[in-house]
């Protein structure tokens, strides 16, 4: 009897720290952040017209509109480019299809700040595009369109891809043998087994465009800068903090119901059948390679060339720009970024862990790691600095932050991992007398390894490359490399722009080298899968 009480109370114990640490650094904060919309408006005025004023303004009205029409047309166009592409990635056999596969990951590992830097680099005012007689894009929504792309082609490509690998073959089969065309067979077959996956996709892409914060801040420009960049001017700026929570209110609210949609679109996924999946074939004929070459031109374009024109601009502006490496911020901005996220990957493990066996069997639990996702870093920072204002400047604070945006990475990839695992090993464990510790020592966590790796990987990276909370709670000294990069950035002339590139660099090596060092050899598998 009480071997089956412990058994019943060990999830909840184990979900205490995690579901703690969500209440205390996010459930709180954003509460917090919500209710400074109406204990901040101005005498006189009623709740629902605090509320409703955003939508009264004309300038934050745009920056609304425009946050959702930048999210929808990233939508449309990953659609239109990466369907294509998928097509051929799942149809298709040829030499360099299983290192492109696990390319597509790249965008997950490079820092947000870093690929704003690779667009500037290809199409900014001293970009490649203009120094080979192309038009300059600076101040044209195209910068951030762009940026979008790079991040959010591959989470379409990569589900459409797994999506199109679940069609049956013999109902495929049955269509091409009924006189079906292969475009006709497409529509009436294909496409109705990918659709909800596809949709899955959408919403996740609509939701990192929507919430975006550092592409949209550094390509967005005056005119097109979205409601996050708005709220981060009106708190760091301008001290506008209840009207910045009036208009975070909206943001979380239209978020939420975007996540509401993924979760939905989620639930309703069949597990596939895979025993049957249409076989990939060898290219034939002219056409087929066509398409072959014009996918890997879409993906050279829109997911390689932004790195490429960091390293190319870095690589050539000479060794002046090089010596920033040398000056004692950029030492200490690397000493800081080093040290904060090694330690918030630390408490991310410990916390992703937890949740993961706790979630084992609880569909809530489950849910709930979800929600770093559904709350942009920018209100993140904004709860906590009006939650928490003695603590602002709290060193591990900062930390608590970075390890939130990173455990979700660790907490479903384990969840992944645990699902996947058959219930027989532990079970032969406990017959052969092994307690529950012993049993998790020696069988689980062995078992797990990869998927811990893989999640430690992505969590690795996310914090090399944080950027928006940083911005708010990090005192001076504590410059990270992506403020740095930002303050260079913020300095006229080229000098500063040749720096700030070179610093690029760097922090796309040290994210990459994180992520390597950490998941290899360990199998590719989508972070958002």
């Amino acid at each position: 009897m009480l071997a089956r009480v412990r058994s019943a109370v060990a999830p909840y114990a184990l979900a205490f720290l995690p579901l703690a640490f969500l209440l205390v650094v996010l459930v709180a904060p954003a509460v917090r952040l919500v209710a400074q919309g109406w204990v901040g408006a101005p005498e006189g005025q009623g709740v629902w017209d605090a509320v409703w004023a955003p939508w009264q303004d004309p300038y934050l009205r745009w920056r609304m509109a425009w946050s959702f029409l930048q999210a929808a047309a990233t939508c449309v166009a990953a659609f239109v480019l990466g369907l294509p592409v998928a097509w051929v990635l799942a149809r298709f056999d040829f030499a360099g299809r299983t290192l492109i596969l696990r390319g597509l990951m790249l965008p997950f590992v490079v820092p947000t700040l870093v690929a704003a830097m690779g667009v500037l680099a290809l199409m900014g005012p001293h970009g490649l595009l203009v120094q080979w007689g192309g038009p300059d894009l600076q101040g044209t929504p195209w910068l951030l369109l762009y940026g979008n792309l790079f991040f959010n082609l591959c989470v379409l490509v990569r589900a459409a891809t797994d999506a199109l690998g679940q069609v049956s073959a013999a109902r495929v089969a049955a269509a091409r043998t009924l006189g079906a065309t292969p475009w006709r067979a497409f529509w009436r077959v294909e496409w109705p087994a990918i659709a909800p996956w596809l949709m899955s996709a959408l919403c996740l892409v609509f939701l990192y465009c929507f919430s975006g914060f550092g592409l949209a801040l550094v390509l967005g420009g005056q005119k097109y800068a979205t409601a996050e960049v708005e709220i981060y001017t009106l708190v760091a700026h301008e001290l506008q903090l209840a009207q910045a929570g009036v208009l975070a209110f909206w943001m979380l609210l239209l978020t939420a119901l975007v996540a509401l949609a993924y979760a939905a679109i989620e639930q309703r996924l069949a597990t596939p059948v895979r025993a049957d999946r249409v076989a990939r074939r060898s290219p034939q004929g002219v056409g087929q390679w066509a398409a072959v070459l014009g996918s890997m031109a879409i993906l050279a374009l829109f997911c390689a060339a932004p790195l490429v024109a960091i390293a190319w601009q870095a690589i050539f502006s000479g060794a002046k720009a090089w010596q920033v490496l040398l000056q004692d911020d950029t030492l200490q901005a690397l000493w800081n970024t080093t040290r904060f996220s090694a330690l918030a990957l630390l408490l991310a493990t410990a916390l992703g862990l937890a949740h993961a066996l706790a979630a084992r069997r609880s569909l809530l639990l489950r849910t709930l790691v979800f929600l770093p996702f559904v709350v942009s870093p920018v209100m993140v920072a904004f709860g906590l600095l009006l939650l928490y204002p003695t603590w602002t400047g709290s060193f591990w604070l900062l930390v608590a932050a970075y390890a939130l945006l990173a455990y979700p990475f660790v907490a479903k990839s384990l969840a992944s991992g645990l699902d996947s695992m058959p219930a027989s090993y532990l079970a032969a464990a406990r017959s052969l007398g092994a307690t529950p510790w012993r049993g998790f020592w020696r069988v689980t966590l062995p078992l797990m390894a990869p998927a811990l790796r893989r999640g430690m990987a992505f969590a690795a990276a996310t914090a090399v490359g944080e950027f928006a909370v940083t911005l708010f709670l990090s005192r001076p000294e504590w410059a990270t490399l992506t403020t740095l990069i930002y303050e260079h950035l913020g300095r006229p002339g080229a000098a500063n722009m040749d720096a700030a590139l070179v610093l690029a660099c760097v922090l796309m090596a040290l994210a990459l080298l994180a992520f390597v060092l950490i998941e290899w050899p360990a199998p590719e598998e989508h972070p958002h899968a």
